[in-house]
């Protein structure tokens, strides 16, 4: 059984309209919503062995606040170029090329393509991946590379104003 975390970035600033798009930084909500998406995974127990990541500036860190709550540096966070603004079946491929012994991956991206990507898994159809969103599955293989053919199960979904 294989566990994937699908994350959207948190929150960006918009507040230099001349920045490119994969320079926008996380806003101030962004920097208080991750470590608090973050620690409720670990709540959860949830036990993340592989981070993978568009290498866009608020996805990054994003993925580098998940990755030092458990622990981890940046160093230990997998970038991969196709994640930035990735459509679903970029997706598959990515996570297909993840190595049999992660259990649990997290993979941090975008919408529109994460929320497009997350409502192909399973028969949970959600409208929209909120900013720091964390839409969960179990997918029923041993290796990542059958994980397109796998039989699938919603697990969670849950985002910073959850509950509130």
């Amino acid at each position: 059984m294989k566990t994937l975390l699908l994350v959207r970035h948190a929150k960006s600033d918009w507040g230099n309209p001349g920045l490119a798009d994969v320079d926008r930084p996380l806003n101030e909500r962004g920097k208080r919503d991750a470590p608090v998406m973050a620690q409720r995974l670990l709540d959860k127990g949830v036990k993340i062995s592989a981070f993978i990541a568009s290498p866009a500036k608020r996805a990054a860190k994003t993925a580098k606040i998940f990755a030092e709550a458990y622990g981890k540096t940046k160093d230990d966070i997998l970038f991969k170029e196709e994640l930035y603004l990735a459509a679903p079946g970029t997706f598959y491929r990515v996570i297909e090329k993840t190595g049999g012994d992660h259990d649990t991956i997290a993979v941090f991206s975008h919408n529109e393509g994460i929320t497009e990507f997350a409502n192909l898994l399973t028969n949970t159809r959600i409208d929209n991946i909120p900013t720091c969103g964390i839409f969960a599955v179990k997918a029923d293989c041993s290796n990542w590379s059958d994980f397109h053919d796998a039989k699938k199960e919603f697990w969670f979904f849950d985002y910073p104003k959850a509950g509130q």
